[in-house]
């Protein structure tokens, strides 16, 4: 069965991969960041990736190759609806991109949609809105709180999914049973990356107290992860037997080892990242030039074996 797929707010391109691998067709991914923009583009050479910044006046008839898309996939903008933005004001505007979400469904008439955004979307004044819209026009929606460490992924992450159907109300999503997989199978090998001693006279004193703090929990000579910068209401750190923590946009996670007696620390890497996002090896990220973007392009992304089971359960479904 072929499903041409639109993904709107695509980055990087984590539904999209996640919906091919259910064996959706990617016809086109649409965001305002050139770096995301160009990722799409060289993990889906198939499709159309096109920069473009959405507002209430884009013509959704104005762009080519559209005909008959089957799903509609978006991630319209989160940060304002989440405290991630810090003390920051609230930019409305920024939040009402999630109703452009409408006006392509309006114009294209996929069969199905899948909206996701943080859970905090849902105390949104326009959140009510959008689902009596989509309701409006023709849509069974099921709305979901997914965590993707139920799905395979190395990560605990909460989102919020709007599931809609124009022909049959969607199912519930099965997750996996059993134990959520550990933070442990995202690591690179031994010496990969060079680690370097955690006392030093520069490093700050919060980071050795978290990683103290996890030395008295765990005992001495057990390696662990500690949250390098920023922080969190979990101590700081955690072991590599649990899904690692949520990913962020910014530069978060360290791991500590030890040579002998003489604790180690290095950050998480890129390539570990992706592997904790759900990405397989044939993912890239060479079309990002820094490292801070390729760890913004992970931390805006969706966890592919989210979307590949959303996918999978709608088409099951027709």
């Amino acid at each position: 069965m072929r499903i041409r797929t639109l993904d709107l707010f695509c980055g990087g391109g984590g539904s999209s991969y996640g919906a091919r691998r259910a064996g959706a067709q990617i016809v086109c991914g649409i965001d305002a960041w050139g770096v995301a923009v160009e990722t799409y583009q060289a993990n889906f050479p198939e499709a159309q990736a096109l920069l473009l910044e959405l507002s209430d006046t884009t013509m959704v008839a104005g762009i080519s190759g559209l005909e008959e898309i089957d799903l509609l996939l978006a991630s319209p903008e989160c940060t304002n609806h989440t405290l991630a933005r810090g003390s920051r004001p609230i930019d409305e505007a920024s939040r009402g991109t999630a109703t452009y979400v409408v006006g392509f469904a309006r114009v294209l008439q996929p069969r199905w949609i899948v909206v996701e955004n943080v859970i905090q979307m849902r105390s949104w004044d326009g959140y009510p809105n959008l689902l009596n819209s989509l309701e409006n026009l023709g849509y069974h929606l099921r709305v979901e709180v997914l965590n993707a460490s139920q799905f395979g992924v190395r990560q605990s992450r909460r989102r919020l999914f709007i599931i809609g159907d124009r022909q049959a109300p969607p199912p519930r999503i099965a997750r996996r049973k059993g134990k959520s997989p550990a933070a442990a199978g995202i690591l690179d090998p031994v010496g990969t990356w060079r680690s370097r001693p955690l006392y030093t006279p520069k490093r700050a004193a919060a980071t050795i107290e978290r990683a103290e703090r996890a030395m008295t929990e765990l005992g001495m000579y057990e390696d662990f992860l500690i949250v390098y910068y920023g922080s969190d209401g979990a101590g700081g750190w955690q072991p590599l037997d649990r899904p690692l923590r949520t990913i962020t946009t910014l530069d978060r996670f360290a791991l500590v080892t030890w040579e002998g007696r003489e604790a180690q620390i290095r950050m998480l890497q890129p390539t570990e990242l992706a592997r904790a996002m759900g990405f397989e090896l044939d993912f890239s990220l060479a079309a990002a030039p820094s490292r801070r973007d390729r760890i913004k392009v992970l931390g805006n992304g969706v966890a592919p074996p989210v979307m590949e089971a959303i996918v999978r359960s709608l088409t099951s479904n027709s």
